[in-house]
């Protein structure tokens, strides 16, 4: 089986049950960043040598792809969602945790540090605007609320997750103060 269709050379593509929408649609926006994400954060464990970051990141993948289908179905033939309040919880746990045994933060961070922590914080960012795009998805249909508490989430724990990979390999975080940097 050929992997084109010729069917999105006219700016269409199909939702899981069949329905087509035009390739700008706020849907495909939404799951198109969340698979993005999936991606980038595929590097992060491509690069890194922590042991936990990447179990922890290959959980959120796993996550991603449920979140993925989800927004990708609709109407009558919409997936339930299986993200839920108790794996929010999770992630919440994980981040206090790393918190813990890190200095607390009083400023804003230049970004940066290691290469796993520099792609942490790439994904952090492309997970804000996944996060945007379901927001924008939300008004036009509804979206359980624990897609967006989740994706929320995930953005705090993976600038977490940077801030704690350059605190193990003992590289200081470069705080911005205004027009004067710690640099």
């Amino acid at each position: 089986m050929a992997i084109y269709t010729r069917f999105g050379d006219l700016g269409k593509t199909s939702l899981q049950g069949g329905v087509a929408v035009s390739k700008d649609d706020p849907r495909v926006g939404a799951y198109g960043s969340v698979d993005e994400l999936n991606a980038m954060l595929g590097l992060v464990v491509s690069f890194s040598d922590d042991g936990s970051i990447k179990a922890s990141i290959l959980r959120i993948q796993k996550d991603l792809f449920l979140i993925g289908s989800y927004l990708s179905s609709s109407g009558a033939k919409k997936r339930p969602l299986s993200i839920t309040p108790s794996r929010i919880s999770e992630l919440e746990s994980e981040i206090d945790k790393m918190e813990s045994d890190m200095p607390p933060l009083h400023h804003f961070l230049i970004l940066g540090g290691c290469k796993t922590a520099s792609l942490l914080h790439l994904s952090r960012t492309v997970c804000r605007r996944a996060e945007r795009d379901i927001v924008t998805l939300s008004k036009k249909t509804r979206i359980d609320p624990d897609v967006l508490t989740y994706m929320n989430r995930v953005g705090d724990l993976l600038f977490i997750h940077a801030r704690y990979a350059n605190y193990r390999k003992r590289i200081p975080e470069a705080i911005w103060k205004g027009k004067k940097s710690s640099l």
